[in-house]
Formats: C-alpha cells, sequence, structure tokens
C-alpha cells in the first residue's frame, strides 16, 4: 500500500529503506553519482541521492495536475529503485535535481554534405558530451574523398576526414567530470568510401571516441545471397558511381570485424521498416552503443528493470513484474517534461514522439535462479515469454497516459494512429535493451541480457587490496550444497569458469555458463528473441574464442540476419592485442591486409635507454628499458640486489622474454597488462606504492617508461591499453559487453 507524506515535507521518512549497495558499487556512487561540495568532498549519502531523483521525477506530474499527490509518487519511485528493481539511466541518477538537470543518455545529431552542418554538429555535439550525453551519427550524406566541390572548385576531403575532427572535440571535452564522450559512426553500405571506412579502425590509435557501425540494406543482403554486384551512390547527386561485388565489401567487413571488434553492422531498411513515425523522417543512426535508432535530433531516456528481482516460488513473478513496468513507463514518461535538453531542436523533437526505452538487466541470474543453462531452448522461450509481456504492459500503460495526457504529437501520423486512432500512445517507443555495465554493478546483478560475466573474479581496489567477488547466487547455492571455500572461489577466478571443475556437481556447472562457455549461436538465439518484442533495438556483445575463424564470424552476420536481429556487434577474445604486430602491406587499396609472422630485429652495437629503481620483497630491483633509433622499446634487463636462486633465474627468464617480444614487434601495453599485479608472499609499500612481485615491479617500470615517454600521465598503458584488455581507471580486466567495454572492477564504462 502506497504510503502518505505529506506535499510541504518532500524529506524522506525516516522509515524509508535502506539501499543495500555492494562495496563496489559504493565507490562507483562516489566516484561519479553523489553530489560533491566546492572542495570535491561527498556530500550526500546513497540513499539521498535516490531520494533527490525521486522527488525530481515525480514532480513532472504537477504538469498535468496541480494537485497531484507528488510525495506518495516520490516514495513509489524511491523504493523502485532502492529496492533495485528498477534503475534509469546514469544520467538521469547523476542530474535529477541538480542544476545540470540533463537526464537524456542518447542522441543522434545530422550531418549534412556542407561545412556549415558539419561544424554546428561538432559544436553541438560539444554541448551534448558536456552535458553527459553519448551521440550518435550518420555520415552517409557527406560527399566521398575526391569528389567535387563546386564552391571552391577542388575535391572533397571525404566523411573520414570530418570524422577525426569529431574525434578530436570528444577527447577534449570531459563531460562535467563523470561521464566520457561517446559516439557512433554510421556510414550506409552504398557509399562510394565504404571500404575506407570499415577499415577506418584498423589501426587501433585512431577514432578512439567512436564506436563504427555499417548501415546494411535489404538489397545488398539480397546480393551476398546470390554473390552480385550492388551500387555505390554519390549521395551528393544521387548518380550510380559504380557497380561493386557484395560479397567483396561483405567479406571486408567481416574480416575487420575478426581482426579488431569493429565494424559493427546495423540493418538499416529493417530498423526503418519498424521505424513508428515515418512521416516525421528516416532513421539513419543509433547512439553509440546501436540499441536506440533515432531520428535527427532525437533523444531518449533509458532505464532498466532487474529481473533478479522477479521470481517468486521457483517461477517469474508476472504480477510484480507489471506493477514494475508500469511504474517504470510513468518514471521515464515524467522524465521527458523534466528534462533540461542541451539543444531546442533536440527539446522540440524529443516532445514530438516522446520516447522512451525500457529494457532488462539480471536476466542471467533469472536464468541461474530458475535453474536454467543460457543456452538452452528453456532460456529463449524465456526471454521471449518475458520481452513480449513486458512490451505488452508498456504499450497499455503507456496508452492509459496516452487517455491521461494525450498522444505524442506525431501520433496520428504514426503507425499507431493509421492502426488506431482510438487509442492514443503516450510514446512512440516503449522497449530497448541496453547495455547496463554501471546499473547492474550498483543493483548487483548480470547485465543486460549478457550470460554471466564470471562466476568469480578478484576485485582491485583503490589501494590495491584484491577482494574476491562472488556471484551471489551461486554463492548461496554452493553454501547450501556444502561445496563453497574461498580456496575453490580463487581457484574459478583465476580459470575463468567452472566447466570441468568435477568437486563441483555437473548441474550446477550446467547452469552456470559464463559468455565463454557458450557458442555464438546461443549469443545471437537470446539476442533474437528479445529483439522479438523489443520496439527499439538490443545491444548485445556476441563473445567469439580466440580460435575462431573468419568464416564464423561471417556465419554469425548472417544469422543475425536472418533471426530478425537489427544489428549486431561481435568481439574475438584478444582479437585486438593482435593489432599490435606488423601487419604486411598490399598491393590492393581496399583489401585488408593479412597479419604477417613477426620477425626478430638484430641487435644494433648500442642502444640508449634508462634504469628505474624499483623496492621488492627480494631486496632493490633495478631495470633497465633500452630502446632503438625510433624510441621503439627493444629490450629490458634486471638486476635484483639480494635475490639468488630461483628469484634471480625467473626475474632473468621475464627480462629475456621481454626482449624477445620487443625485438618482434610487440607492443609494451599487453606485456604491462600479463605482469601487473602478479603476486607473491613478499609485497613492498602501501597504496600506489605497492609493490607486489618481482614480476610486478617490472610491469611498473615499464608502465612508467612510456608513460615518461608519451607525456601523457596513466594514458599511454591505461588508456590507450583499453584494446588489449586494461581498465584506463583501475588497471582491471574489460570486458566487452553489449557492444561496449566496461570494467567489472571498478563500474568503468568506454561508452559511458
Amino acid at each position: 500500500m502506497t504510503k502518505r507524506i505529506s506535499p510541504k515535507d518532500m524529506t524522506l521518512p525516516p522509515d524509508a529503506i535502506t539501499p543495500n549497495f555492494r562495496e563496489n558499487a559504493i565507490t562507483v556512487l562516489n566516484k561519479r553519482y553523489l553530489i560533491r561540495d566546492q572542495q570535491g568532498k561527498v556530500r550526500e549519502t546513497p540513499q539521498d541521492m535516490l531520494w533527490r531523483v525521486a522527488r525530481t521525477v515525480a514532480a513532472g506530474d504537477l504538469a498535468f495536475n496541480p494537485t497531484a499527490p507528488i510525495a506518495d509518487l516520490a516514495w513509489d519511485f524511491y523504493e523502485l529503485m532502492a529496492s533495485f528493481d528498477f534503475l534509469p539511466n546514469s544520467p538521469t541518477l547523476m542530474n535529477a535535481g541538480r542544476e545540470l538537470g540533463q537526464l537524456s543518455a542518447c542522441f543522434v545529431l545530422p550531418v549534412e554534405d556542407s561545412m556549415e552542418s558539419i561544424f554546428e554538429a561538432v559544436k553541438q555535439t560539444a554541448l551534448i558530451h558536456k552535458s553527459g550525453g553519448g551521440t550518435g551519427f550518420s555520415f552517409s550524406r557527406i560527399r566521398p574523398h575526391n569528389d567535387v566541390v563546386h564552391s571552391t572548385k577542388g575535391v572533397s576531403s571525404g566523411p573520414l576526414s570530418f570524422m577525426s575532427v569529431f574525434d578530436c572535440a570528444t577527447e577534449t571535452i570531459k563531460q562535467g567530470g563523470t561521464r566520457r564522450g561517446a559516439n557512433m559512426a554510421i556510414m550506409r553500405v552504398d557509399h562510394p568510401d565504404i571500404m575506407d571506412f570499415i577499415k577506418a579502425k584498423a589501426d587501433l590509435t585512431k577514432l578512439n571516441n567512436f564506436n563504427l557501425s555499417v548501415a546494411i540494406t535489404d538489397e545488398f543482403m539480397e546480393a551476398v545471397k546470390t554473390d552480385g554486384d550492388y551500387a555505390l551512390v554519390n549521395p551528393r547527386d544521387g548518380e550510380i558511381v559504380k557497380k561493386q561485388s557484395a560479397v567483396k565489401v561483405f567479406r571486408q567487413i567481416v574480416k575487420q570485424a575478426w581482426q579488431t571488434g569493429e565494424p559493427g553492422i546495423v540493418f538499416i531498411d529493417r530498423i526503418n521498416a519498424k521505424n513508428p513515425t515515418p512521416a516525421a523522417g528516416t532513421i539513419e543512426s543509433t547512439n553509440p552503443c546501436g540499441e536506440q535508432p533515432l531520428l535527427p535530433y532525437e533523444s531518449c531516456n533509458l532505464g532498466s528493470i532487474n529481473l533478479a528481482n522477479m521470481v517468486a516460488d521457483g517461477k517469474v513473478d508476472f504480477q510484480k513484474l507489471g506493477r514494475t513496468v508500469e511504474k517504470a513507463v510513468h518514471f521515464l514518461d515524467n522524465v521527458i517534461d523534466i528534462n533540461r535538453y542541451p539543444l531546442p531542436e533536440i527539446d522540440r523533437v524529443t516532445k514530438r514522439n516522446r520516447k522512451i526505452g525500457l529494457g532488462v538487466m539480471g536476466f542471467a541470474d533469472l536464468l541461474t535462479t530458475l535453474g536454467i543453462p543460457y543456452s538452452s531452448p528453456q532460456a529463449v522461450g524465456l526471454a521471449e515469454e518475458v520481452m513480449h509481456f513486458i512490451d505488452k504492459k508498456a504499450l497499455d500503460y503507456s496508452i492509459t497516459l496516452g487517455e491521461q495526457r494525450g498522444a505524442f504529437p506525431n501520433f496520428p501520423e504514426s503507425i499507431y494512429g493509421r492502426q488506431n486512432p482510438a487509442a492514443p500512445v503516450r510514446n512512440a517507443t516503449r522497449t530497448t535493451i541496453a547495455p547496463t555495465g554501471t546499473l547492474s554493478i550498483l543493483a548487483g546483478c548480470s547485465s543486460g541480457v549478457e550470460p554471466l560475466f564470471a562466476i568469480s573474479f578478484v576485485r582491485r581496489v583503490m589501494d590495491n587490496t584484491e577482494m574476491l567477488e562472488v556471484n551471489p547466487v551461486f554463492e548461496r547455492l554452493a553454501k547450501a550444497q556444502g561445496f563453497y571455500s574461498e580456496e575453490l572461489m580463487r581457484q574459478i577466478a583465476k580459470a575463468g569458469s567452472i566447466q570441468g571443475l568435477e568437486e563441483i556437481p555437473l548441474k550446477v556447472r550446467q547452469v552456470f555458463e559464463t559468455a565463454h562457455d557458450i557458442t555464438p549461436r546461443n549469443h545471437i538465439d537470446i539476442q533474437a528473441a528479445f529483439q522479438k518484442y523489443t520496439n527499439n533495438a538490443v545491444s548485445k556483445t556476441i563473445n567469439f574464442g580466440h580460435e575462431a575463424t573468419v568464416d564464423d564470424v561471417q556465419g554469425a552476420y548472417l544469422l543475425a540476419y536472418e533471426l530478425g536481429c537489427k544489428g549486431i556487434t561481435i568481439y574475438r577474445d584478444g582479437c585486438r592485442a593482435n593489432q599490435v604486430l606488423s601487419t604486411a602491406k598490399t598491393d590492393k587499396p581496399h583489401e585488408a591486409a593479412e597479419p604477417a609472422p613477426p620477425v626478430k630485429r638484430d641487435r644494433p652495437r648500442s642502444l640508449t635507454g634508462k634504469t628505474y629503481q624499483m623496492a621488492t620483497g627480494c631486496g632493490q630491483m633495478y631495470v633497465t628499458i633500452n630502446e632503438d633509433d625510433h624510441r621503439r622499446q627493444f629490450e629490458l634487463f634486471n638486476f635484483v640486489g639480494k635475490a639468488g636462486g630461483c628469484a634471480a633465474s625467473q626475474c632473468e627468464a621475464i627480462g629475456r622474454l621481454v626482449s624477445l617480444a620487443w625485438r618482434s614487434g610487440m607492443a609494451p601495453e599487453p606485456i604491462v597488462k600479463q605482469l601487473i599485479g602478479i603476486s607473491c608472499h613478499k609485497p613492498v609499500g602501501f597504496g600506489a606504492q605497492k609493490v607486489m612481485s618481482c614480476a610486478d615491479a617490472i610491469a611498473q617500470a615499464i608502465r612508467q617508461h612510456i608513460e615518461a615517454a608519451s607525456g601523457k600521465g596513466g594514458r599511454t598503458v591505461n588508456g590507450e591499453a583499453q584494446g588489449f584488455g586494461a581498465c584506463p581507471e583501475c588497471g582491471g580486466a574489460i570486458e566487452h559487453e553489449s557492444g561496449c567495454c566496461v570494467c567489472h572492477s571498478c563500474g568503468y564504462s568506454e561508452c559511458a
């Protein structure tokens, strides 16, 4: 029963439930979400934050009813969030009730074929990133490189050159100190520069603030199936430039994705076939993670229901789920009206269609609680059943709000208005499956509709203290069945999976599958099941093992199309680390270079370098790093003052192997990743100065060396090493989930 609170007293009641945030979540909240004073000291509790958000969003009812009982509604919204049944997207948690007041996560901006439009979009991007949002663009309207420019009688530099301008602008902005800029760049597959676009991130030092996706047409996919040609069209005049082999282009997309994880693809014709407001425009782009197709100047606010909390008596509690959906739709609709948009155009277009994106998190936890393997047909069936229920309930409640508040202004010309004018839908879209990397850390559940990240993993907190994190469902079950031990949990953390551990019952192993225990087909089946009943799109990463072939990736792309997905993003384990090896050049300008085998460089007679003194448990270590004439790391020597026997020999072995790797062309970042944090029985120091072992000391010396050489502080190892799996904030492992890079140790998200 709703608790009565006096509208004049909007303070949180003393008997309000206290949100049970885990320690990791508290760290994330303190770092990114909670209000700070002028000295940077946190002056808000997590409970205060949720109440700030709840009462601010509840006040949106006053626009429709000046006497609305908003105190009661605020209490409902607070309980919804404090119980972790639902959480809105990060900008809402950060900014509701604060001066900035920008609550949306997703924006799409138009980029037309003129200098004025391009640089206006750059300016608008800066304003959006400053406010905490991410941006998507289609660069398909910009004429290709070397095309004519009539006004100057010169030639065009092409869309890729302008993408670099957006990338530089994003790099400069810190998004109010809480969220890093993220962009999506999309290009139609029939653009003349498509081959260059596909390979734009083959060099992983380029366009680091962009995700790339190719907009695939149905015509192109038919040409792929028949091994036919398709037309490349100049967007400046609509003229066909030439015919191109669809298979050749498709193969290049696949090969590049196999090598680096990008580009992804979006099936743009399928997206527009489901466009609810075709009279308002054609959809050309999505938000940075691909789950939210939007018209130019549209924004969308997202939120996720925690399915892990929707279980009662060993089955899905659809009654509770239905109530949660209704409250969440009400919450998100209010956000549209109280939001302070960064641009007046966004305010106008957003309110014309009033799109919201209600999604889910904790799906993997739901499955494990019910004893259902992620890779089973039962999981696919449950995904369809749950999402069908959420989608229908969200539409029903949107109609209820439409009857009370009015349909979205573009309703008469929408697909809903034409089909059933008597059902005034409040929101043009209601459902989206978004990545929930940070939200799932706050709620203590699995991310989005992804499988489990890990059953157990070691988390390193600020002072380098290591803490063991165990999936709560697995921990409860292990203790109940009597096979729990910290030693076993650490063994699982090291192995990354429980498959093959015979001390764990077979049925438990079958249920608790992680991302790499299942096949790409299992991933796609789940994505397609959720997509069937999702208005917008589903953000998900299809994980491949390192040994996967180009043909395996191609099969996944084709399967995603056949099963009705609106796009697909893949990631092959360790693929980006391969990019540090030199690659052979090709005489064919539009074909990807095959990786060449590494070649060991001969040692010149003299080299220059630096020596670093590192304190270790075995005594003072002196690490010498020598470079060649091109300032590339060439060799490493180390000497430990008091060490002898095994310690000295192991350090010498590390030095030889590091030297061999560098002389064969490997970059330092993956070496740091492999050695950093290795511990022994004699650590030395505290906090940031702590050295866990001789191996850790060598890694820290390498990191100091390349940071000093780059002049970028910690960004060379921690920032640019994202492609190698190192978190730029805590050094933990980066996982690729829902089309984004996230760190489960500290809550960092590349896509913010």
